[in-house]
């Protein structure tokens, strides 16, 4: 039928763009960290590779753009049994983390662009994106892996691995260089779970009553 025809397309296109924002976000925060190898206390940009911080910039805002997508492709798994209130956690951490994201690239690309980088600006970006913007991240995959427990839509393992990656990145933040890249690698196993499981229950779908 029709109807079923679309809802398999849906989920299948948002999943998709779940690793197209693994993949994008990923690239971005490689490019940022071999351009500021260190702390928030140092987030001095290395000149010769000033290149990868505005690659990094560019990149960020269609990773933001497909992580909403991707918010969506979980929602359209986890179907309408929700918890209201968990679901709450999952969607206001999710917008948080994209306004924190945003808002960590406007900062960076003002600091880049001055001809004088004030410490002050260096810091706010840098502090926005790997503390505040990661902790916001801990939360969603804390409270997705939440609902996809108590739901049963995530395999043990699965849901398991996701409380141990938002644990990380809630207690670690930014303390640990190159830990972000733990929720890029969390989002696209998910995207890669959900592709699986729609092709697999298409199938099915097709051969049900006409």
């Amino acid at each position: 039928m029709e109807p079923t025809t679309d809802r398999l397309k849906t989920p299948r296109a948002a999943g998709m763009a779940g690793v197209a924002f693994a993949l994008l976000l990923g690239a971005a925060i490689v490019l940022m960290r071999i351009s500021i190898p260190g702390d928030a206390a140092d987030a001095t940009i290395d000149q010769d590779r000033r290149w990868a911080v505005q690659l990094a910039l560019q990149i960020v805002p269609f990773a933001g753009i497909f992580f909403l997508w991707f918010m969506g492709a979980l929602r359209a798994h986890t179907g309408e049994a929700e918890d209201r209130f968990i679901a709450t956690v999952f969607l206001g951490s999710g917008f948080v983390f994209v306004a924190a994201l945003f808002a960590a690239a406007a900062a960076a690309g003002t600091v880049l662009n001055e001809e004088t980088p004030s410490d002050f600006g260096r810091h706010y970006a840098y502090t926005l994106l790997a503390t505040y913007a990661m902790r916001m991240a801990a939360v969603f995959v804390l409270a997705t892996s939440m609902i996809g427990r108590t739901l049963g839509v995530f395999p043990r393992p699965l849901a398991m691995l996701g409380t141990l990656v938002g644990l990380i990145l809630i207690v670690v933040g930014a303390g640990v260089p190159w830990s972000e890249l733990l929720f890029p690698a969390w989002a696209l196993v998910i995207s890669l779970y959900i592709l699986r499981v729609r092709r697999t229950a298409a199938p099915t779908d097709r051969a049900g009553p006409p």
